[in-house]
């Protein structure tokens, strides 16, 4: 770290996870402090980690050094809140302290709606942290302002005594009142009582020009209008990230609070291992392995399917081939606890009266995941691939996204907390964020506009994901008009400019869970507020991944709710009648009478099939095969519907277009689709039966192609061209095909989702 006598270390930020107080974004706090060349930074979120992993990668990848650190709200007794302390992390000890005793205070049963933390469980955790009273906002600048001196030096010598040589009075010179008659008393401190000093200015925006889209966040989180003459004006112009330069002019007459700041920077050392991965253990007998049981469980699954008639017989062999790769490459990833985990509480769920979906997402493609009860789609008969969910060539953690009757989820939760313990199993933190329509109507509304002037604009801005206001303004000629002539429709953007994408508030996601090999505190806080049902980790979905802990999605399907009431009700009429009872999963997929119903148009109710524009493409395809159905739920898009890939489907399909193929050795790829390239496996088959890739090769080309990036698009094109040539395709050909798998793989939809759905879509016809 930066050792010249002119640097300085920022210990007191608050981010734009700090709700409603900081508006700092993460990725640009570390990219300013390295073009500045400030050596290391701190984040300092108010009772919170949310922010830690984004900062601490942004950090690592700008070459700043990341300080972790919390800006706690002190209680006592009477349950009022005595002012604030900042706690440092000086090694991941000291990191897992601060996790137990945050997930302690949002957990006890007396947090209420205010969380406070009481002095004697800080000083039970002291040994391996750094301690700073943060000026005026400290206890000990609150009882100061309340004329108790005495008290204000008890509670010094107090925290002198409990953190040993770590505790520091902050001093900042921001401009906000009674920062100067502090101080006065803390330089007094500070010569009597031998407490040091550190410099600090109270950073909750970036730059000095940001003040402004603060104090308009700040309203937003507390109700009021810039022009409220009765709001408090508690942040000044002046915290923003000043540099080393700024801050040593600053603090010219106190070098020593500047040169505390580098020695701080300095004990604080936290590591968090961002490449390994922590898979949560499944129970095994002793002498035995997760590989072995796997193994063991997937081939008496086959063999089921294959007894229940589920699996042709004839065709034993190469699902035995497809069944022993997949267990291979699982191992050899170290994932197999993880299918046993998925397997195993899929079980309970069915055992137990819970429906369970046949499947969600790419998870689909894996016989494993059939053999084992996991999905309930054929991935061989229906060309599902392994590679598109666990690619062998490019390591990431798997993700079966599972559906469960919205009346039985929680009681699958339940289980995997008991099953694997409590303070293991979390539900997934997510954030909402000010978004283009909602940070405009915000910000009108604290700007003083009517909210019919700000819900006007708003409605302006294209309803889609991913939309911004820079996209808005590209896209939309009125927005961009009167974006260009009206000056306070110009001054209301720009300032939701300077908001839009921060977090606004903290919520539950919809179906994530993590199970974790140890307590999770040992890698990160829980978060509890009223409403919630149970905590939540404080890290969002993504750096639980960056974190290498595994997530598993818990979805809530009503479709699964109707279906069991009516096969139910089905089977109790049946019964009266003496008839056996229909299992849903024996029903064929070719009865005819389904797809005429389907064809119709007549498909209110039913899954993925009920909307207007969906009966209408219905109607033209007419479907009258299962693999018709497949592609209906690909083809209803928006890519495929504006490219002309679906005119192109129905017409061929129709006997009005000839069906073409690129290639003679296509012809069994393209089939089922009338050689239209619509879905991701077929890209990967392309590449693997043209140009000779393996399959996991032929997933990297796929992710390549969706991402469009030009150099690895070259790279690519070689490659694929290269294959295709010695295996006497040629030249024009090869360019041909390669032209025609990129244009397509932007609306490439993925196969085993599609199958997936495909059959709720007509069990519930």
């Amino acid at each position: 770290m930066n050792n010249d006598a002119r640097s300085f270390v920022h210990l007191d930020i608050h981010t734009a996870y700090s709700l409603g107080e900081g508006i700092v974004r993460v990725e640009e706090l570390a990219k300013h402090a390295s073009n500045a060349g400030i050596p290391a930074v701190a984040i300092t979120d108010t009772l919170n980690f949310y922010a830690a992993v984004k900062f601490y990668r942004a950090c690592i990848d700008n070459g700043v050094k990341p300080l972790l650190g919390v800006d706690l709200k002190l209680g006592g007794a009477n349950a009022k809140e005595l002012g604030r302390l900042i706690l440092l992390c000086r090694n991941n000890s000291g990191y897992r302290a601060i996790c137990g005793l945050l997930t302690d205070a949002y957990t006890s049963e007396d947090s209420g709606t205010s969380v406070l933390i009481s002095k004697d469980r800080i000083d039970s955790i002291a040994e391996d942290l750094i301690a700073i009273s943060p000026g005026i906002d400290g206890e000990i600048g609150w009882l100061l302002k309340l004329g108790r001196q005495d008290d204000a030096q008890e509670v010094v010598r107090h925290y002198m005594n409990v953190f040993q040589g770590s505790f520091y009075i902050e001093i900042t010179r921001t401009g906000r009142t009674g920062e100067e008659e502090f101080e006065t008393q803390a330089l007094e401190f500070a010569e009597h009582l031998q407490v040091p000093l550190v410099a600090g200015n109270a950073v909750r925006f970036l730059q000095e020009e940001d003040f402004v889209g603060h104090d308009i966040r700040v309203c937003i989180a507390r109700g009021s209008t810039l022009d409220d003459p009765r709001r408090p004006r508690s942040y000044t112009e002046s915290q923003y990230l000043k540099s080393s330069v700024e801050m040593n002019h600053l603090f010219k007459d106190l070098p020593s609070a500047v040169q505390n700041t580098i020695e701080i920077a300095k004990r604080c050392n936290v590591f968090f291992e961002l490449e390994e991965t922590h898979m949560p253990a499944f129970p095994v007998s002793s002498g035995s392995t997760v590989n072995e049981l796997l193994g063991d469980e997937a081939k008496s699954g086959l063999l089921l399917r294959i007894n229940a008639g589920q699996v042709p017989v004839e065709h034993s062999e190469s699902y035995d081939m497809r069944l022993n790769r997949e267990i291979t490459i699982i191992g050899q990833m170290g994932f197999s606890g993880y299918f046993l985990i998925v397997a195993d509480f899929v079980k309970w769920a069915s055992d137990n009266g819970i429906p369970v979906g046949p499947g969600r997402g790419s998870g689909a493609g894996s016989l494993v995941a059939y053999v084992l009860g996991i999905t309930q789609i054929d991935p061989i008969r229906y060309g599902l691939l392994f590679e598109r969910f666990l690619n062998p060539e490019r390591v990431s953690l798997p993700d079966f996204d599972i559906d469960f009757c919205m009346n039985g989820r929680d009681r699958v939760i339940d289980y995997v907390a008991k099953k694997y313990g409590a303070d293991r199993v979390a539900q997934i933190i997510t954030y909402n964020t000010l978004a283009a329509r909602a940070v405009v109507r915000d910000v009108g509304r604290v700007m003083g506009h009517p909210y019919g002037y700000c819900d006007a604009l708003a409605k302006m801005i294209p309803f889609e994901v991913g939309m911004t206001l820079d996209k808005a303004l590209e896209q939309d000629e009125g927005f961009r008009a009167r974006y260009r002539d009206e000056a306070d429709v110009a001054q209301l953007v720009d300032n939701a400019r300077l908001l839009e994408g921060l977090p606004r508030n903290a919520g539950k996601h919809a179906g994530g869970l993590v199970i974790a090999p140890q307590a999770i505190t040992w890698y990160m806080p829980l978060y509890w507020e009223s409403g919630m049902a149970q905590p939540v980790t404080q890290f969002d979905k993504d750096d639980l991944e960056t974190m290498g802990l595994v997530k598993f999605d818990f979805l809530g399907l009503r479709t699964l709710t109707v279906i069991d009431w009516a096969m139910k009700e089905v089977n109790r009429v049946r019964k009266t009648l003496s008839l056996e009872a229909i299992n849903l999963e024996d029903v064929p997929l070719d009865d005819p009478k389904v797809y005429a119903a389907v064809s119709s148009g007549h498909t209110t109710a039913l899954f993925q099939l009920e909307s207007r524009g969906m009966q209408e493409l219905i109607q033209r395809l007419k479907p009258d095969h299962f693999e018709e159905l497949i592609a209906l739920v690909a083809l209803f898009r928006p890519g495929p519907l504006q490219s002309g890939m679906v005119d192109d489907f129905i017409n061929r399909k129709h006997g009005r277009e000839n069906v073409r193929y690129p290639h003679p050795a296509l012809e069994d790829i393209l089939r089922p689709t009338y050689g239209v390239i619509l879905f991701q496996e077929q890209v990967m088959e392309i590449a693997r039966v043209l140009c000779g890739y393996t399959l996991g090769s032929a997933d990297l080309l796929r992710r390549a192609m969706g991402k469009k990036k030009p150099e690895e698009m070259r790279d690519q094109r070689s490659a694929f061209v290269d294959g295709a040539l010695e295996r006497q395709v040629d030249l024009e050909s090869a360019n041909y095909i390669f032209e025609l798998i990129e244009k397509f793989a932007g609306y490439g939809f993925n196969k085993s989702h599609s199958a997936a759905y495909a059959l709720l879509s007509y069990q519930t016809a």
